[in-house]
């Protein structure tokens, strides 16, 4: 019976590594993403209008 508890376990843990670093790298992605879309904004500021 503890056996089984421990493979469990083990498998849980396994996926919740696996979706912490996907979560990081996501994070990671979208703020890169981010600065790049906000500096091209910067760039062509003087020829937006509003």
């Amino acid at each position: 019976m503890q056996e089984k508890s421990y493979k469990t376990m083990k498998k849980v843990g396994g996926c919740n590594i696996a979706i912490g670093v996907i979560s990081i790298i996501s994070g990671v992605v979208c703020g890169i993403l981010m600065i790049v879309n906000g500096a091209k904004l910067l760039k062509n500021k003087s020829d937006m209008l509003f």
